[in-house]
């Protein structure tokens, strides 16, 4: 997350017109291509099959100032930061991803998984000591005021933690809920690492439950303006409590989630989900249960699921904060929208697989929704990330042949190691920064933030970040998405009308 701005920028105004004839989109090459860029989001020392070769090792010293290991992991986004808080929701969205679609996925399920590892292990080093989680490394301001590759950076790597002096239920509870998750990724084919990372779970989420407080009050210099938790920590424990119910099925877990459904807000914000509101997330994720027959102990989370996806199916919806654009994008106003875009179609397709299992339909008022036409409003979305869009744009770099250039990204922006070996420096960056000139590395697979208004424009401008910076968490959902489409990409395949 970045809060640079210059005034420099090209406009591309989108044709009144959306294109007359959609694309025949190969979501197996998509797929690939949102998990290699990953790999240009890596921290730490680079492994001997790091494919994305204008990457080198960075940051091998994170943590020794604390005398701890917290090397590894990723790069949120366009800059040299490790938050903790999007690197864990980004881990709990990929691993959900792998346990609903991964046979979707083909040869690609393996490097997802080694996606997902790569978040693991760094998350496990994170929690080593009990009652602490080190959710931060660096200076946020003092690296957003550089332009420098990750591999130059000379900022401060200062860490930072919350404990039970300084809470952060909400950052510990998504930790918890991204190692339960991974752990149910890695059962069968690793039992011992997912025992690992579900007996860490167990521990983080009791931290986070017994200490309770925000990140933001006990970091707020720190974390904010970047990764500020307004919402609250609530959602986060109701949230991590989910995922240790999947992954270890406790009936402690269960009764924890049933005792707090009212004290924590499980119908609060129902509309929302991403890394800052879980809110939507816990009511698809729990309803699961009820759709396969299995509990319904929690019909209201069904409930609340429905009315839930009743917000974003179009011609039905009439949510003040739910608009489509002319040429069919999902919008809602605020920066990154692609963020929502990915997120909340994910939940379309995972909660559209539940009512197919049970035969099952949404009620929207008069109108019922079934599970085909989920499926259709996120292919809808998917296939305007790859391109069916009133500009013809993929906004994902590296799929088709006009995609963004000029993404906000320091280390796609700036020549590469190889090109360039001498050290580059905070301030000599911003040469780089300013050059309207393309990138000279390519991000492949960095889905950016996209058209943040209405009109469907975007400006392939490396200054306006809020449009043309990739997040971690922008292709955490594609994962799920374009497993499924890449195996069932014909409506005629989905037999749940």
């Amino acid at each position: 997350m970045a809060f640079w701005l210059f005034p420099l920028f090209l406009l591309v105004l989108a044709s009144p017109f959306p294109p007359s004839l959609a694309v025949i989109h190969d979501y197996g090459d998509a797929l690939h291509k949102s998990i290699l860029f990953f790999e240009g989001q890596r921290s730490g020392k680079l492994p001997a099959d790091q494919r994305l070769a204008w990457r080198r090792d960075s940051a091998l010293h994170d943590g020794s100032t604390e005398g701890v290991d917290l090397t590894g992991g990723y790069y949120d986004a366009g800059d040299n930061i490790k938050f903790g808080f999007p690197m864990a929701f980004t881990t709990t969205l990929m691993s959900w991803s792998i346990i609903d679609f991964g046979k979707s996925m083909g040869p690609h399920q393996e490097e997802a998984k080694r996606a997902v590892r790569w978040a693991t292990d760094y998350l496990l080093k994170a929690t080593a000591k009990p009652d602490v989680v080190y959710v931060q490394v660096g200076d946020a301001f003092r690296d957003h005021a550089c332009w420098e590759r990750p591999e130059d950076m000379d900022t401060p790597r200062t860490v930072y933690k919350v404990d039970p002096s300084h809470p952060g239920s909400d950052v510990a509870a998504e930790t918890a809920a991204a190692l339960a998750a991974a752990s149910i990724v890695f059962r069968s084919s690793d039992p011992g690492y997912s025992q690992l990372l579900l007996d860490r779970a167990v521990r983080v989420f009791e931290f986070a439950d017994r200490h309770r407080g925000p990140y933001s009050s006990s970091l707020p210099n720190v974390v904010c303006p970047f990764y500020c938790d307004v919402s609250g920590y609530q959602d986060e424990l109701l949230w991590g409590a989910a995922w240790l119910h999947k992954a270890s099925r406790r009936r402690e877990y269960r009764e924890y989630i049933k005792k707090n459904e009212v004290v924590l807000g499980a119908s609060e914000n129902a509309n929302e989900f991403g890394w800052e509101n879980k809110h939507a997330g816990i009511n698809v994720l729990i309803s699961k249960e009820v759709l396969m027959g299995k509990d319904e102990y929690f019909e209201s989370f069904r409930a609340n699921a429905d009315n839930f996806i009743c917000t974003l199916l179009p011609g039905i919806s009439n949510h003040p904060q739910i608009q489509y654009s002319p040429g069919g994008l999902l919008f809602k106003v605020g920066g990154s929208n692609m963020q929502h875009v990915t997120s909340l179609s994910f939940l379309l397709l995972a909660y559209s697989n539940y009512l197919s299992h049970a035969n099952g339909h949404v009620q929207c008022g008069t109108s019922a929704a079934s599970p085909a036409q989920l499926k259709r409003v996120a292919k809808r979305q998917v296939d305007y990330i790859l391109g069916d869009n009133p500009l013809g744009m993929s906004y994902m770099v590296g799929y088709g042949s006009h995609y963004p250039r000029r993404i906000h990204h320091r280390g796609s922006s700036i020549p590469s190691m190889a090109a360039h070996p001498a050290h580059i420096s905070c301030k000599e960056g911003t040469s780089y920064y300013m050059n309207p000139n393309p990138n000279p590395n390519v991000l492949i697979g960095a889905v950016v933030g996209g058209p943040t208004n209405i009109s469907d424009a975007f400006p392939d401008a490396r200054p306006i970040f809020q449009q043309s910076e990739p997040t971690t968490y922008i292709n955490a959902p594609l994962f799920g998405l374009l497993g499924y489409f890449s195996a069932h990409p014909n409506p005629s395949d989905w037999n749940d009308d």
